[in-house]
């Protein structure tokens, strides 16, 4: 009965930890005032613009070069390897290559201060998906030049404004808890539109994390979809477990 008690607990802490495990969990990691993306991962229509958006305005700078261009075609519904060649590859690349930025590694910390990084993981690294939504959404421009809210002093420059429109900063001032005066940034405005809607490039970030969470983890699509049908067997084998312990003990009980 003792090693009956152990299975059980054994088969319920891994039912508890194939549930933890699902996706849901790209947290902040601690970091506050993030919003929410709210990107789906299982959206082939996102996943396909968001691939768009990455190779459009994010490849030229920042690799991917954990994930190969074959790769999209045979995970994303509705990209075949003829759609990626014409539609995502530029240049000399293969089907096969690595997503490997075009601006040379070496001589692009000597252009922005630091060199971009890969993009592969950004998704799992740092505070999560909503970090980079967030991120992606929070820059602003200033005498000195760009900014971001999420990230201060970041050497990138917003390579999105075209879409977003260009946001200006409006601060406030507050006394602190010595009674000293302090200035901190109260909000961002939209100063000059741009060719999306607030809503449409909101939208479009959340397109962009999608895929960026898809290139973290390629197998989350698969894995999801089996992942239910372990959970659903591990359910099935603990009862039949339970009825085949009573079985065995009902005549020792007696």
């Amino acid at each position: 009965m003792i090693r009956f008690k152990y299975w059980t607990a054994f088969v319920a802490g891994t039912l508890i930890s194939a549930v933890l495990a699902l996706p849901g969990a790209y947290a902040a990691g601690g970091y506050e005032g993030l919003e929410a993306s709210g990107a789906n991962v299982h959206d082939m229509a996102s996943l396909q613009r968001g691939a768009k958006f990455f190779v459009n305005y994010c490849h030229s700078c920042h690799s991917a070069e954990y994930m190969r261009y074959q790769r999209l075609a045979k995970d994303i519904e509705g990209l075949d390897e003829q759609m990626v060649e014409e539609n995502l590859l530029f240049g000399g690349q293969e089907i096969t290559d690595y997503m490997k930025a075009a601006m040379p590694y070496e001589t692009s910390a000597d252009w922005f201060g630091k060199a971009p990084p890969d993009l592969t993981l950004v998704a799992r690294s740092k505070g999560g998906v909503d970090w980079v939504y967030t991120f992606m959404k929070s820059f602003y421009l200033t005498d000195q030049g760009w900014n971001n809210t999420v990230l201060e002093n970041a050497s990138m420059p917003h390579v999105l404004w075209e879409l977003q429109g260009i946001q200006r900063p409006v601060y406030e001032t507050v006394v602190d808890e010595n009674g000293e005066e302090q200035t901190r940034l109260k909000e961002l405005v939209l100063d000059e539109p741009g060719m999306m809607t607030p809503d449409e490039y909101s939208a479009a970030m959340r397109d962009l994390s999608a895929f960026l969470i898809y290139m973290g983890e390629p197998a989350i699509l698969e894995r999801e979809r089996l992942g239910i049908w372990v959970l659903l067997f591990l359910v099935v084998f603990t009862f039949l477990a339970w009825l085949l312990y009573h079985e065995y003990w009902k005549d020792v009980k007696k």
